[in-house]
């Protein structure tokens, strides 16, 4: 008596869920550094506008004063 077996094709349930687990973790991580980067970008973004408003308002006086000495 012969047996012939059927190769099966596909991947089991198990299979699945654990590469769907590990594919949310990978995001998640993903996820975590890029806000953390957007965060840090923003901030550094506020930082430079204050030292350019500083500039403006510094700039500002020293022109009034180039205007009032005459040049």
């Amino acid at each position: 008596m012969n047996r012939v077996y059927k190769t099966r094709r596909g991947f089991t349930l198990v299979e699945i869920v654990l590469v769907i687990a590990i594919i949310v973790l990978l995001a998640a991580v993903i996820g975590l550094s890029i806000s953390g980067l957007i965060s840090k970008g923003n901030e550094g973004s506020a930082s430079i506008h204050a030292e350019r408003e500083s500039l403006k308002a510094n700039n500002a006086e020293k022109d009034s004063k180039f205007v009032a000495a005459g040049y």
